[in-house]
């Protein structure tokens, strides 16, 4: 069991969150944080105050003030009319994130929603109903407006929820576990969809993917320097230490510990006096995708316990303000450093397939081919790897330097970080097929070169991958092997592997 609190949920909780679905609880000061607010707003509509949201329209409309008796119509035009998204879901660990943010966020107690509203988000979580929000439709400042509407509409008993492995009406779920639909008060709805929660979600499932590819490709990068017969000396850590990078140094520490014991790296002169760059600089360019991958999990956890909706209360509500927080930039530019870091292990990656598949690089047999000539061998896989590098050079392109004006040129400027998320997790996607490939030619190199040869620990990734990846003995329909090799990757290189 996690417990939220508003301002303590980690990275590592939210992985145990998502993959090994644990459930949530909320402190006790939370709660009491959470009812102190809701007082507040039920005051300001005995008092008919205006204050923005509460008892006013929204956006342009914001200067509109709402009879008492129209505030939970107000709330529920609010959520009908911007459940707007368009395109494929986002996945469904996605979903169970955004869950858990949106009710931590609200924990916080600046939101001024009754605790039923939380109460429901987290029993979403704990019962496994995940609603389905379309990925494409937010600007990433206002909030997530679009994706947050969706996530709010079962919650009312509409719209359409994973379930069980399927994908169901929601009020089939909610009834299957006795749950009933809640109807929205003062400002509720403005608090549920005024946020960052679908490109902080679609980070932080991206930020995880990451790091576990990113040790992966460490693991992958040692087996082709032993089907390459690279250099060990461009490890030592005198190299790494008199440039003064920790992430570097570290990088080139895990490749030292994966090849220790092999017959299959040499040292410089005996066979070549220096490597190329893809091998050589390996420590440099992982060690810099590290250094992004630290810096967007400190953006992360940052938002993961940030008040991001508005207006926000404070002071029992003798303070009330329309601010900015729900505007996305912090995470917009994490999201797209994210991807340029992870698009960098594809593009090296790419550039070692090179190495091990072309014969005027190696002395291993022409595309690691049985037949050269008769059979094509992994030639066209080196071919796959270099359309998805090249795509991912057109994703990496960043979405926050873009901005439209919107809502009559009131939200002027707007952060297109769920763009950025979006297209990072594609990027991180793309670069898993590129490692797939990697994987099956460092394999079939190190197997040529002779597997009783190779490090203890490269030696035992080789073989739980063989489980699944034959010896290519001669040609076949390669893309099942990169499909397979991709979800082994995904979903069964264990952690201890990764972290040897």
């Amino acid at each position: 069991m996690v417990e939220l609190t508003g301002n303590t949920l980690t990275l590592e909780e939210m992985r145990e969150i998502l993959f090994s679905r644990k459930k949530v609880s909320v402190s006790e000061e939370s709660w009491k944080r959470v009812e102190e607010s809701r007082k507040a707003v039920e005051q300001i509509v005995q008092e008919n105050q205006i204050v923005y949201g509460i008892t006013t329209g929204f956006g342009k409309f914001s200067d509109v003030l709402i009879d008492p008796e129209n505030v939970e119509e107000l709330q529920l035009n609010l959520i009908h009319s911007h459940a707007c998204g368009v395109g494929e879901p986002f996945p469904e660990l996605v979903s169970r994130a955004m869950l858990v943010l949106r009710a931590n966020a609200l924990l916080k107690g600046f939101s001024g929603v009754r605790r039923i509203v939380i109460e429901r988000l987290l029993e979403f979580v704990n019962k496994g109903i995940h609603p389905v929000v379309p990925s494409q439709g937010s600007l990433g400042a206002s909030g997530d407006l679009a994706p947050l509407s969706h996530l709010v509409l079962p919650l009312l008993g509409e719209g359409e929820v994973f379930y069980e492995g399927h994908r169901v009406n929601a009020l089939e779920a909610m009834t299957k576990e006795g749950i009933f639909p809640i109807t929205l008060t003062a400002k509720e709805g403005l608090a549920l969809i005024n946020g960052t929660q679908a490109m902080t979600a679609m980070g932080v499932l991206g930020l995880i993917e990451a790091e576990n590819l990113a040790y992966q490709s460490e693991a992958i990068a040692a087996m082709t320097i032993e089907g390459l017969n690279g250099i060990i000396d461009a490890f030592d850590e005198d190299v790494h230490i008199v440039r003064g990078y920790p992430e570097q140094i570290a990088v080139a520490k895990r490749i030292r510990e994966l090849l220790k014991g092999s017959k299959l790296t040499t040292r410089q002169g005996e066979v070549r006096v220096q490597d190329a760059y893809s091998l050589r600089c390996i420590p440099q360019v992982h060690g810099a995708t590290w250094q992004v991958l630290n810096y967007v999990k400190e953006k992360l956890e940052i938002e993961m316990n940030a008040a991001t909706d508005n207006p926000l209360i404070f002071d029992g509500g003798k303070k009330i303000i329309s601010g900015g927080n729900f505007h996305g930039q912090p995470i917009a530019l994490a999201m797209d450093f994210l991807g340029i870091a992870i698009a960098e292990l594809a593009n090296i990656s790419e550039r070692r397939i090179e190495r091990l598949v072309n014969p005027q690089l190696n002395d291993l047999p022409p595309f690691l081919s049985a037949e050269p000539g008769l059979q094509s061998g992994a030639m066209i896989m080196q071919y796959c790897a270099a359309s998805l590098v090249s795509e991912n050079k057109t994703l990496a392109h960043p979405a926050s330097v873009d901005s439209i004006p919107s809502s009559a040129n009131q939200e002027d400027h707007v952060s297109m970080g769920t763009i950025g998320s979006r297209h990072a997790y594609q990027i991180i996607t793309n670069t898993r097929r590129v490692l797939a490939i990697e994987l099956i030619c460092a394999m079939q190199a190190a197997d040529i070169r002779g597997k009783g040869k190779m490090a203890p620990i490269t030696k035992g990734i080789l073989e739980e991958a063989r489980k699944q990846i034959p010896f290519i003995e001669k040609d076949r329909v390669f893309a099942k092997d990169m499909a397979v090799a991709e979800k082994w990757l995904k979903d069964e290189f264990s952690l201890d592997m990764k972290k040897k």
